[in-house]
């Protein structure tokens, strides 16, 4: 798992297939395309080299122009150049890279001053299970408190950018604070840094993080353990995308989704979720709200012979307000038809 992993299964803590998956590390990519249903979505490669060239530049020089955006935000002074601290975070594995980040951290807390920690480790206990990320920076500045920073290459058009992706940052941001809150003081406030209007030059803006760090954490705390998940996949089945489709497909069946329409944006596995959910006839294809309306109504048959029933509900709500809807919508094309 990742951070976009967590913060997109954050947002849907009921999907075990998601969790699993994710868990254990399939390519759901592949498992779609074999699937029949593949996602339209995701960077080019042109794309990526893109994104990864304007974060060398943003961190060069030893983050002069990160501290500097961050000072600017802040208003902080800025550090006299080539006095950021710029610690070695490399180690053999996740797990001593997560170790060597947390001595980082305290190391630069108790030197003072600023320092910059280039794509360190964290760790963060998920569903039962330790997950490790890897943040595009960590600031720390002179008081020991923590900057998360998000470098992304989508631009800032005359101050605004794309609200969707903003919030998908915030997320993200806030899955590495959550990391962090054993580790040092982290700021409110994360930093996205991201292309100036449609040049190379980095520009930043501020990320509140509190709302999405209390969802983030409510939500990741009512995830299922991965393990009893696990148990709920037959003996012999597996997901790698090399098995025959027929087999592919009963794996994936056998651990229980949660559909939701907003999952097109942020899962691979989506059209295959949603075209099972329109075969099955299930109101989650509809979305979140309508399915809350709904009540215990759980399948778009079962609401038409609700709101088409000639006897009047006594105590279900939900088949109250059908009727009532479908009694308006007659007399609607009633009248229409007399004019």
């Amino acid at each position: 798992m990742d951070a976009r992993a967590l913060a997109a299964l954050a947002a849907n803590p009921g999907c075990h297939r998601r969790a699993l998956l994710d868990a254990a590390g399939v390519d759901k990519r592949a498992v779609a395309e074999r699937l029949g249903a593949p996602a339209p979505f995701g960077r080019s490669q042109f794309a990526f080299a893109r994104g990864h060239s304007f974060e060398s530049g943003v961190t060069a020089e030893g983050g002069a122009a990160l501290i500097r955006l961050l000072c600017r935000q802040t208003g902080e002074e800025q550090p006299e150049p080539g006095s950021v601290r710029v610690p070695e975070l490399t180690a053999a594995g996740p797990a001593a890279r997560a170790g060597r980040t947390a001595l980082e951290l305290r190391a630069a807390a108790a030197a003072g001053g600023w320092s910059l920690l280039d794509h360190p480790m964290l760790s963060l206990p998920v569903a039962g299970a330790a997950v490790h990320l890897e943040p595009d920076a960590l600031a720390v500045h002179p008081d020991g408190s923590v900057t998360v920073v998000e470098i992304k290459s989508f631009p800032i058009l005359d101050g605004s950018a794309d609200a969707a992706k903003v919030g998908a940052a915030a997320r993200q941001a806030a899955v590495y604070a959550l990391a962090l809150e054993d580790l040092a003081e982290v700021r409110e406030g994360a930093l996205l840094v991201c292309p100036e209007d449609f040049s190379n030059s980095p520009t930043a803006a501020p990320l509140d993080l509190r709302k999405q760090c209390a969802a983030t954490r409510r939500q990741l705390a009512r995830l299922t353990r991965i393990e009893e998940i696990a148990e709920l996949v037959p003996a012999g089945a597996g997901f790698a995308p090399s098995r025959s489709e027929g087999e592919l497909a009963e794996a994936v069946a056998s651990v229980p989704a949660a559909y939701a329409p907003e999952c097109l944006s942020t899962c691979e596995l989506a059209f295959h979720c949603r075209s099972k959910a329109r075969a099955a006839g299930a109101v989650e294809a509809l979305g979140r709200s309508v399915r809350g309306e709904l009540g215990g109504l759980r399948t778009v048959e079962e609401v038409l012979k609700a709101a088409r029933s000639e006897q009047e509900p006594a105590d279900d709500p939900a088949a109250a307000a059908l009727r009532r809807a479908a009694r308006l919508r007659d007399a609607a094309l009633a009248e229409a038809a007399c004019r």
